[in-house]
């Protein structure tokens, strides 16, 4: 990677970082109901994972998916009016926090059911092998998926038929609030899902360069018609489960060790050493990404819901 290249993959976790931030603030004002599960601190696997991406390649992902819109282009004030409820979400407000989606962008979807995804990244596999393209489908779901039955019949099938799948699993250490130690019986993932006819591999998911790297073997492979990879990505997410847990099924240091390890901290160090970086240029981004984000909000802000007939004809079709 160059320089530019760098600052950039900083500038998308800087953004990522500050959205949820400022989800976290406004969801605590009221200003948005529902749920809404936040990503910070797994920042270095969604823009790893997604890097060697092109815009023409497709993406799913689990009911914690801000951050892969983001990365994938979406329009930091589309996604915060869809969790306002708002018509100028990307949604037009009607999917919400757990279910954005942006078909020009070939975001397939943010998935409420846990390992609801995976069969339809078999599905979208399956249509780029019929039609003999070179596309590759990235799917991103939790560690709790692993225990779910279709989970293992999606990785059984993209085995099986050697379908041009990137399933990136994000081991934060807990699914809701049970850890894995206490609900799989196969504690490394990577081993759980090697059985499928498919490489595996545990990746530090804190790393930015280390996903990235994982990410562009499988991807390559992929587009080479060696069929899907598995990457478990070892990471962590600060917060609770989701804006209503607190957490308290974990201990300050657990959470301060890992805090210890922030992936924005330890890219910007990487990047000052190699690329020497001055701080006043990272302060610019900062700077940059605080003025989007204030942007997204004054969209959300003064953005209206759907009246019930405008929704009533995006919902129901005459068959």
């Amino acid at each position: 990677m160059n320089r530019q290249e760098v600052l950039r993959a900083y500038r998308q976790m800087r953004l990522a970082r500050a959205f949820e931030t400022k989800v976290a603030e406004l969801y605590q004002k009221g200003r948005m109901g529902g749920f809404s599960h936040l990503y910070t601190g797994e920042e270095a696997v969604a823009v790893g994972a997604l890097w060697p991406l092109r815009p023409d390649d497709h993406v799913l992902g689990s009911y914690r998916d801000h951050v892969y819109l983001l990365v994938r282009g979406t329009d930091p004030g589309a996604v915060m009016a869809e969790l306002y409820g708002h018509s100028d979400g990307c949604c037009k407000g009607l999917g919400g926090s757990m279910h954005l989606y942006d078909r020009e962008r070939n975001f397939h979807g943010g998935y409420a059911i846990v390992a609801g995804e995976c069969p339809v990244a078999v599905g979208l596999g399956l249509s780029v092998k019929y039609r003999e393209g070179d596309q590759v489908v990235v799917c991103f779901f939790g560690d709790g998926a692993t225990n779910q039955g279709v989970y293992h019949e999606a990785l059984n099938m993209a085995g099986l038929w050697k379908l041009p799948i990137v399933f990136v699993c994000e081991n934060n250490e807990y699914a809701i609030g049970t850890s894995v130690e206490r609900s799989s019986a196969e504690r490394n993932l990577a081993r759980k899902a090697s059985v499928y006819g498919m490489p595996a591999e545990a990746v530090d998911g804190m790393d930015f360069f280390k996903m990235v790297s994982a990410a562009e073997r499988a991807v390559a492979r992929a587009r080479r018609g060696e069929g899907p990879t598995f990457i478990e990505a070892r990471c962590y997410r600060y917060r609770g489960h989701s804006m209503s847990d607190p957490a308290t099924y974990r201990s300050k240091e657990e959470v301060e060790f890992w805090r210890g390890r922030d992936v924005l901290e330890k890219l910007r160090g990487q990047i000052r050493h190699d690329f020497e970086v001055p701080d006043e240029e990272f302060d610019g981004l900062d700077a940059e990404v605080r003025e989007a984000i204030e942007a997204a909000v004054a969209v959300a802000e003064a953005g209206r819901e759907l009246s019930l007939e405008e929704a009533r004809k995006l919902v129901y079709v005459r068959p």
